[in-house]
């Protein structure tokens, strides 16, 4: 049977590697190809790092640059809402809860985020810390525990001038980590005092002789009031929110005796030092105030012995500041420490709840803390955090400087952007996230740089008569001229910045915080 003849073989297929004519449409397919995608990398060339968030629905990253197409879109709506918001809190058209509530609200109206992401940050127990402590304040004005410690003072060290302004300083830093409004500590006990004072000794508003002892005692006591801020972590209303925000960023904790351990040392080489230097540029004509302790005597024997409520909100108080030194050996968090200390007061009649309720500015500060903490914290998880700081950490670490140059760079326009707001705050919530990831990119040890972004966040309140709580109250009392106010107010800023940088710098690598 014959046999069938095999199928001819195909004809053999052609060396596409080798084709001229292939090659050169695989070259046309990739020019098109480049033409309608970027490139690897997430940057187009000119435009800057990439943009904050992922890749778009067709698998693309998107272009870089704020306001750039392609970004995600929740994030710049994010951005624009905050802005607004700190826009608000800096004019004040309304009071600062108003203004950050129309901001959440706004984020929840245009869907930028959801009711339970924007309203999260109630749940947080910073604000609530400030809030309670906001209550404490209260009792110690009503009980006059807070007038008692002052006169005290005076009485023991205020036969000069010098020493009665030390006498002032440091009760006042003695104070501080009770009352978390440096408003509060300026207006309900010390400007009431100091002018009662100034006045004892024949120096008043607007007759001339003001700088007979008025003017000196109320600038010494205004730029003292930043730095006693800066020395706890409750003294000042927005230090838990540097503290939450550092956190958030880092993911490292700053307790309430990490802070004052930190702060200790440049503090009260300050505290001592900015009296004396004011004294020396700005003195009083009366250089005695032989006055002044026997008017704080008076004062002390009118008010007479301890009242029931002065002695129960003083052991209250001893009990709350220890529990928040030591609450992390008896696992006691600062929150739980001031609800038992409340309760307390509470249950003693010492502060009743109605009182509470009618502490305003507790609930608004709860309000506005609460909704920058939400804001920021979403920007971050947006990505528009790292991309900030990506875009200056190619600014300044393509001048090819050491990280304490550079660091130095970052502080410097940290502290004087300043002049442009109206709130610590404020500042905190716009600027502190994104400095501190900026100068950790660059190589300065995190928990270091978000402690001296945290102090600086006091002391920059120095500068004008609008950048902490207490520089109206002690500007408005028309002792000191606009223009001194500023000068002396940059100079002290400063000499701050050398003692905190420089004495502070070796203070911070004996404690091995770099």
């Amino acid at each position: 049977m014959p046999q069938t003849p095999p199928p001819p073989a195909p004809p053999p297929r052609p060396d596409l590697h080798r084709d001229p004519r292939s090659s050169r449409l695989r070259r046309s397919f990739r020019r098109w190809r480049s033409r309608r995608r970027p490139r690897s990398g997430g940057a187009v060339a000119g435009r800057g790092p990439e943009a904050p968030g992922g890749v778009d629905r067709h698998g693309r990253r998107p272009l870089a640059g704020p306001g750039a197409r392609g970004g995600p879109r929740n994030a710049w709506q994010l951005l624009a809402i905050f802005l607004a918001t700190i826009v608000g809190i800096i004019t004040q058209p309304l009071p600062l809860g108003a203004v950050a509530l129309m901001g959440l609200g706004a984020s929840v109206l245009t869907k930028t985020l959801t009711f339970s992401a924007a309203f999260s940050a109630f749940g947080d127990p910073i604000p609530w810390l400030i809030a309670l402590a906001f209550f404490f304040a209260r009792g110690f004005i009503k009980t006059g525990l807070g007038n008692r410690v002052a006169y005290q003072f005076v009485s023991l060290f205020g036969s000069s001038s010098l020493g009665l302004g030390y006498s002032l300083v440091f009760s006042e830093a003695l104070l501080a980590p009770a009352i978390p409004s440096v408003s509060a500590r300026a207006g309900g006990i010390f400007l009431p005092l100091v002018k009662s004072l100034s006045e004892a000794c024949g120096s008043r508003a607007g007759d001339g002789t003001e700088r007979r002892l008025g003017a000196w005692l109320m600038l010494t006591c205004f730029q003292t009031s930043a730095i006693s801020s800066s020395m706890f972590l409750t003294a000042m209303a927005a230090n838990p929110l540097s503290a939450n925000l550092t956190y958030n960023t880092i993911k490292q904790t700053i307790g309430w005796t990490d802070w004052a351990v930190a702060a200790i040392v440049p503090g009260l080489v300050s505290l001592a030092v900015v009296p004396l230097l004011l004294y020396i540029i700005y003195p009083p004509t009366v250089k005695s105030s032989p006055d002044a302790p026997k008017l704080a005597r008076e004062k002390l024997e009118k008010m007479g012995p301890m009242t029931k409520n002065e002695i129960i909100m003083t052991g209250t108080l001893l009990l709350t500041v220890g529990l928040w030194i030591f609450g992390g050996v008896l696992n006691v968090d600062a929150v739980t420490a001031a609800i038992l200390g409340l309760s307390i007061l509470l249950i003693t009649g010492v502060v009743t709840w109605k009182e509470c309720l009618a502490e305003s500015v507790a609930w608004d500060t709860l309000t506005w803390f609460a909704a920058l903490i939400a804001m920021a914290g979403y920007l971050n998880k947006y990505g528009l955090i790292s991309w900030f700081s990506q875009t200056v950490v190619k600014f300044v670490g393509g001048l090819g400087l050491s990280w304490q140059l550079s660091f130095g760079i970052l502080v410097l326009l940290y502290f004087y952007s300043h002049y442009f707001f109206a709130s610590g705050a404020a500042h905190i919530g716009a600027m502190f996230t994104a400095f501190l990831s900026v100068a950790s990119a660059l190589g300065t040890p995190p928990l270091f740089a978000a402690m001296v972004l945290s102090f600086l966040s006091n002391l920059m309140g120095g500068l004008t008569h609008y950048g902490i709580g207490s520089a109206p109250i002690f500007y408005g009392a028309n002792y000191v001229p606009l223009t001194q106010w500023w000068g002396y107010g940059f100079l002290m800023s400063v000499v701050n910045i050398i003692i905190w940088l420089g004495l502070g710098g070796f203070w911070w690598k004996t404690i091995g915080l770099w």
